[in-house]
């Protein structure tokens, strides 16, 4: 992928809401508002549901939900094509899409089809999000649709220039998406009128995390990480990894943990606004793919070397690693003391979240490069075969 240091920050066309420099020069009490809004978006990411990527606007992929020690699968769902995505789950209602073009809406107890919504283009890695009874989800044609969560039925669409595989974050009246067209867009989230555009030096594959201070952060294939401030879209600063990153960025505790296509795991103290350490595996150098789960002390990712790699958040310092027999793009989930992933040798792990210990495997055949969701005891992950399985006790 080519390098641009250079950013830019492109205004709404004339007649489409507010643009970049209305919204720059918009009274402080706008943006107190906004703030208060973001805030109270937060803090419902803090209940049982999964509402979107990573399962919380900081992308940690640490589940609210305690787990049965004991899983079975309670039912399976055929989709028909393979499905990268990983699902949303609100009101016991799972929110999952396929290359099939379709977004499909599931009972989390029966698993049951409650509704089916045609996207018209394949859906690759953009996973569902739901706030507010409106689901979200991207498709490789570039385009975001808004969809009633009760019904399906549609409620717009905005196109962008490119493929979308960012997952789209809600908000409290607006919605975050990124695409391949080297942009990550500000919607209303009413409407889906564009707010505001920024520009990025290359495709923008990741998912933003969102911080309590109102900005996104955003990791790209630039080899830049962006803070954007959300209210008007002004980017505020920029770190360079090194290398060009695809998965997304977990914040926990003002601390931002992602992986890197330069073999690296990298630590950004936002406070001083620099990496704080970096991790490569000792012997075998692969990228890592897969996005971070952070509970703690401990984050743990899969990698391309065919392992899972728990490490200390402060330090960098190696827990533990553990072996599958093929890569892991899954991103990980954490609830209580155990560690849920996919890997694509077909196989779905629990693992101890302090020894590394396999806990239970379960063996699906097809691999899974989709990631678990988790809500209400209950575990989903889509595979490339285009099932759809849901663990429980």
């Amino acid at each position: 992928m080519g390098i641009l240091r250079s950013t830019r920050k492109t205004a709404a066309p004339a007649g489409q809401t507010q643009s970049c420099s209305s919204a720059c020069s918009a009274p402080r009490g706008a943006a107190f508002a906004l703030l208060i809004l973001l805030l109270t978006s937060l803090c419902l990411a803090g209940q049982d549901d999964w509402p979107q990527f990573r399962g919380n606007l900081q992308l940690t992929g640490l589940a609210a939900s305690a787990v049965p020690e004991n899983l079975r699968v309670l039912w399976t769902y055929q989709a028909g094509d393979p499905v990268e995505s990983s699902a949303a789950i609100v009101d016991g209602v799972v929110y999952a899409a396929s290359q099939a073009g379709e977004l499909l809406a599931i009972d989390l107890a029966t698993g049951a089809l409650r509704w089916k919504y045609k996207t018209g283009e394949p859906v690759g890695e953009s996973s569902p999000a739901v706030r507010e009874g409106v689901v979200y989800a991207g498709d490789l044609g570039g385009a975001l649709h808004a969809v009633s969560a009760r019904d399906g039925r549609p409620l717009w669409t905005f196109k962008t220039s490119s493929e979308i595989k960012s997952s789209p974050v809600a908000l409290a009246g607006r919605v975050l998406i990124g695409s391949y067209d080297t942009h990550l867009y500000c919607l209303s989230a009413k409407q889906g009128n564009l707010l505001w555009k920024a520009g990025t030096g290359n495709y923008v594959h990741a998912t933003p995390a969102v911080s309590d201070s109102g900005l996104a952060y955003v990791a790209g294939c630039d080899e830049i990480l962006r803070a954007i401030r959300i209210s008007d879209g002004e980017e505020i600063f920029q770190i360079s990894a090194g290398s060009y990153t695809a998965a997304s960025p977990a914040l926990a505790a003002g601390w931002l943990f992602y992986g890197t296509f330069g073999n690296e795991v990298v630590a950004v103290n936002l406070a001083a606004r620099k990496i704080a350490w970096k991790y490569e595996h000792a012997e075998r150098r692969f990228p890592f793919y897969s996005s971070a789960a952070v509970s703690g002390d401990r984050l743990v990712l899969g990698g391309r070397d065919k392992m899972l790699h728990c490490l200390n958040t402060r330090t960098g310092k190696p827990l533990w690693t553990f072996p599958t027999r093929a890569r892991v793009d899954s991103s990980p989930a954490i609830a209580g003391r155990r560690v849920y992933a996919g890997s694509n040798d077909g196989r779905f792990y629990v693992l101890d979240l302090d020894t590394g210990a396999k806990l239970w495997e379960y063996q699906a055949g097809s691999p899974l490069s989709a990631s678990p969701a988790i809500s209400r005891g209950r575990i989903v992950i889509g595979a490339q075969d285009g099932a759809i399985y849901c663990f429980g006790g």
